[in-house]
């Protein structure tokens, strides 16, 4: 299984910092923000990742990371052409890269306490499809939001920013996927943003009763904020305290 860590955008809600560097550069704990995607695939065995980001940053993602020997993982690059274009519009850049093999995806800015052993080890069982990792936050209705029917374990129908939100829960910025997924995101339709949205190929999932989800139990944050960066570190050291002890 391969990964695929999208590292693009612009950062705007991080101005003025992003206006010099790219967000996923910043310094979360004692490291660039990207390394935390790199490590959490790496400890799940997945070696062979993709970074896709933007012409303008390429050069100090290769600068600070290679091909990824001082991580002991193998790293390509890959630039989205339709910089702004949504997360799945960046994905149809990672196919040749795939090439027929499910893969798993991390939002670059994600930042998470849980292992993704168990949950790619539930993936490599499943059949075909998807699977999507859900958190229980404060504030869904900024993210995608899950209506879920718990009595089936599945998820019903995913909305993006709901005002009023059917469920405590969001997707994180991690995602599953077979090689179904390309010719999905080739189905849907541009958004209201002019973006190819995840949440439009996630729910073409559901309606083929292949999308299957499992829940995170330790803290996660998108570090896309001043403030959420602010708690990103803090989580961090925090965490690096307790295993010291």
């Amino acid at each position: 299984m391969k990964g695929v860590i999208l590292a693009g955008g612009t950062g705007s809600r991080l101005d003025p910092l992003t206006k010099y560097i790219n967000k996923h550069l910043l310094p979360v704990g004692p490291y660039p923000m990207i390394y935390w995607s790199i490590i959490k695939l790496r400890d799940a065995g997945i070696n062979e990742i993709l970074i896709i980001t933007n012409q303008h940053h390429l050069g100090s993602f290769i600068q600070l990371l290679g091909l990824g020997e001082e991580l002991n993982v193998k790293l390509q690059y890959k630039i989205q052409k339709n910089e702004g274009g949504g997360i799945a519009d960046a994905l149809m850049s990672a196919k040749s890269f795939i090439n027929q093999e499910k893969f798993i995806v991390l939002l670059g800015d994600n930042i998470f306490d849980d292992s993704l052993t168990p949950y790619v080890k539930s993936f490599q069982q499943q059949d075909t499809g998807a699977r999507v990792l859900l958190k229980e936050v404060e504030d869904p209705y900024r993210y995608g939001v899950p209506q879920l029917d718990k009595k089936e374990n599945k998820i019903i129908s995913i909305i993006e920013k709901p005002k009023f939100p059917p469920s405590s829960f969001c997707v994180t910025g991690v995602y599953m996927y077979d090689q179904n997924v390309f010719q999905l995101i080739e189905d849907i339709e541009r958004s209201n943003r002019n973006e190819l949205e995840i949440t439009d190929v996630n729910n073409l999932y559901i309606k083929n009763n292949q999308l299957q989800y499992d829940i995170l139990h330790g803290w996660w944050i998108d570090a896309g904020t001043h403030e959420s960066l602010y708690k990103a570190n803090q989580y961090v050291y925090e965490n690096m305290k307790e295993e010291k002890k």
